[in-house]
């Protein structure tokens, strides 16, 4: 199977976006708990007009970064390996059931008790980490299993994003909902009447941005919904989406992505800190994610093929779709994210252990995944010499 070129240059840009998060977060955790804990600390938490540097990141920055979720879905779907039916249900099954096995092991530890609402935290996979994994094996992985895992990552995006507006939000202004509904609905009018110019679509999603931010959804479903009315055209290189995409790869993977990293990883690590390993809320999201996760992306992906919904790439064997699971294990980013919103009003203590819990697991699933796909694809590919 050939990758589109589309495709590929968006694996690179994850691929070493995935390498500069480790490098940061180790940098973070270095810093928060050395000699300048405190002001280390201190810095992230100074406030710019009533707010954190950490939550102006968390509320404003990641609007961009659930922009370009939202493009490249949108290409995925239209022009890319979502187009095709038939391609997408395997990964959309695996990326169902990666969502709630997870989900149903957490609440089976947490369910009926205060940190219940954590129950999203290990849904989340994080595409940048996980396919920056996959890249350390080189050649050895064939093209259908970088695609299998990266569309399952985006359709888990999309998954948390949900999980996000319909769980994650408590109380609802219903004006400003209205109001940023009714510019969005105006964009989708300049979209069909085929403006094309960015302009009144950027200027828009920040009014858009804005009202939503008031209105008691989180502001960063923003982001998606203005991907989808931005013109997408014929999906060529001189279309405002492609435009706008290609734009924000190397600011997303770069800058936004790493600053988010550095930001919600300066964790002050004290003597006690595996005491909080114990509670319900960590164990749950460990096992869902170390477990739950290769677990359901597995077993859903098999009922898809069994019941002949879709097929299994022939390149492929279920012992790979297991590796590709266990990555899909690596939550971080989306997992932390939705760890914010889910103990927003519970204590800095819970967000804390939470986070320890995340990082475990995601190490845990990296490390895992990597051993048993070298395991499993002992041999590079060999590419096809052309005949002259």
């Amino acid at each position: 199977m050939k990758l589109s070129k589309t495709f590929d240059a968006f694996f690179q840009s994850e691929k070493a976006g995935g390498i500069i998060l480790l490098l940061v977060t180790i940098l973070s955790l270095l810093l928060a708990n050395s000699s300048i804990q405190t002001e280390y600390i201190g810095f992230w938490n100074t406030e710019i007009g009533h707010h954190s540097i950490t939550h102006c990141i968390n509320d404003g920055l990641m609007t961009i970064f659930f922009l370009l979720i939202g493009l490249e879905l949108e290409r995925e779907i239209y022009d890319g390996e979502l187009s095709n039916i038939k391609n997408a249900i395997l990964p959309i099954f695996g990326a169902l059931g990666g969502m709630i096995v997870p989900a149903g092991i957490f609440l089976a530890f947490n369910y009926g008790t205060l940190t219940q609402n954590g129950a999203g935290i290990p849904m989340a996979t994080d595409i940048a980490f996980a396919i920056g994994v996959l890249s350390l094996l080189g050649n050895r992985i064939p093209a259908s299993l970088k695609i299998f895992l990266t569309a399952l990552a985006v359709i888990d995006d999309l998954g948390a994003i949900l999980v996000i507006a319909i769980f994650y939000t408590q109380t609802i202004a219903f004006d400003n909902l209205l109001i940023a509904f009714a510019i969005m609905g105006f964009l989708f009018i300049l979209n069909r009447r085929k403006v094309h110019h960015l302009a009144p679509y950027l200027i828009g999603g920040a009014f858009m941005w804005y009202f939503m931010l008031n209105s008691g959804v989180h502001a960063t479903i923003t982001g998606v919904l203005l991907a989808f009315v931005i013109p997408f055209g014929d999906g060529s290189s001189k279309t405002a989406s492609y435009q706008l995409q290609h734009f924000l790869h190397k600011p997303v993977a770069f800058f936004i992505l790493p600053l988010f990293a550095i930001a919600n990883t300066c964790i002050a690590i004290n003597s006690n800190w595996h005491a909080g390993l114990s509670h319900e809320n960590s164990i749950g999201i460990i096992l869902g994610l170390v477990i739950g996760k290769p677990l359901g992306i597995w077993f859903f992906s098999f009922l898809a093929v069994t019941l002949g919904i879709c097929t299994l790439p022939k390149d492929l064997k279920w012992k790979n779709i297991l590796g590709a699971g266990m990555l899909g294990g690596i939550g971080f980013t989306m997992s932390i994210f939705i760890t914010l919103l889910a103990f927003k009003n519970d204590g800095e203590e819970i967000i804390t252990y939470s986070k320890i819990a995340i990082l475990i697991a995601s190490f845990l699933s990296g490390t895992f995944g990597f051993l048993w796909l070298k395991l499993t694809f002992k041999n590079p590919i060999k590419k096809l010499k052309s005949n002259k």
